[in-house]
């Protein structure tokens, strides 16, 4: 018994110190009224995550307003229940980071034991803040090929880089040295932007431009990409915020292990470069963006259980660039050589 008090302050203290540095979180507010559009206090708000099955609760206040701060990315379902009024569901709502949603609610009169279920969308209109903002999947970068190793879309060093989703982003684009300046967001200068990762700045401020020091592709969830009218706690941030968000175990176990690859064998062999003895030249190309992810609820048999509450995400991300050296070999005549010509003369 006491181990398990053990286990579980340190999972508490871990949880507490991790909580106080996001700034990635999303929030849910609105009001609830009923049918005759009184406001309603003393509901029971909770939002449940469809994925790991993690639970936020609160109530509505004398007037009838509710905030469910502090919540991980991802979809959720509100229940809103009071007694008097039929259980209140909506499903499918989706909070990206940064963002913060306005759901209001209106109860209908009747049993506990009934419910009205609600599947419409989320309206776009932004109304609980100012900023500009655009949250970009990570597979959608995946989907639409914005991930290369080498050339364009891609790191300085030729690895798969998170930025190259500025491509998707109104009033942003890349310098024409690429990555390596950073990039441009509405017109500030090259390497003004900043990285953060779950709420803790990563930004690389050594070098002559602020290049974030970046993560793996397959680590990341999605990022939201502030562009504008950031809040008070941005304010050091002179073009884009790139604030992205990891993912997270969930209840079920999942792993999975990958490698990109770049070989010459794949590609198109330069024309008319063939001789008498070799074929035509394809230039040397050997890259591998490697590693593997594991997620899963994090569980101790017989001392602490995890499911619905805690979760862990690991990976491990590798790159290897083979090249061919290129050797130059200068000629020059002996010092004897030299002293025999001048000795002529």
């Amino acid at each position: 018994m006491r181990i398990r008090v053990v286990w579980v302050v340190i999972f508490l203290i871990v949880g507490s110190v991790i909580a106080l540095a996001q700034g990635d979180r999303g929030t849910i507010t609105g009001t609830v009224q009923d049918s005759a559009k009184a406001v309603v206090g003393g509901a029971g708000i909770e939002a449940k995550n469809s994925e790991s099955g993690a639970t936020y609760t609160a109530a509505t206040t004398e007037t009838g307003n509710y905030t469910l701060a502090q919540l991980p990315a991802g979809t959720y379902e509100l229940t809103v229940t009071l007694p008097g009024f039929k259980k209140y569901i909506r499903q499918n709502i989706v909070v990206a980071a940064t963002q913060s949603l306005r759901l209001d609610v209106e109860l209908e009169v009747g049993a506990a034991a009934e419910s009205v279920t609600v599947t419409e969308d989320i309206p776009l209109l932004k109304t609980e803040s100012g900023e500009i903002s655009h949250t970009i999947q990570a597979q959608r970068l995946v989907d639409l090929g914005l991930l290369g190793i080498g050339g364009t879309f891609s790191s300085s060093q030729g690895l798969r880089f998170y930025q190259t989703e500025i491509q998707l982003i109104p009033g942003a684009s890349v310098p024409a040295a690429g990555f390596v300046l950073g990039v441009r967001v509405n017109g500030a200068p090259n390497g003004t932007q900043r990285t953060q990762i779950d709420g803790m700045d990563s930004t690389n401020g050594i070098n002559a431009v602020q290049a974030g020091t970046g993560i793996s592709v397959d680590a990341m969830q999605e990022t939201a990409i502030q562009t504008s009218n950031f809040a008070p706690e941005f304010g050091a941030v002179g073009g884009g915020l790139f604030n992205i968000t990891t993912r997270s175990g969930t209840n079920k176990f999942h792993g999975a292990g990958y490698d990109y690859l770049a070989n010459e064998a794949f590609n198109a062999a330069t024309p008319f470069t063939a001789t008498a003895t070799s074929n035509n030249i394809r230039p040397r190309i050997r890259r591998n963006d490697y590693g593997f992810n594991f997620g899963g609820p994090l569980s101790a048999p017989r001392f602490y259980e995890g499911r619905d509450r805690s979760f862990s995400f690991s990976t491990l991300n590798s790159f290897a660039n083979f090249s061919s050296p290129t050797i130059s070999i200068s000629l020059f005549p002996p010092p004897h050589t030299a002293r025999a010509t001048l000795q002529a003369l």
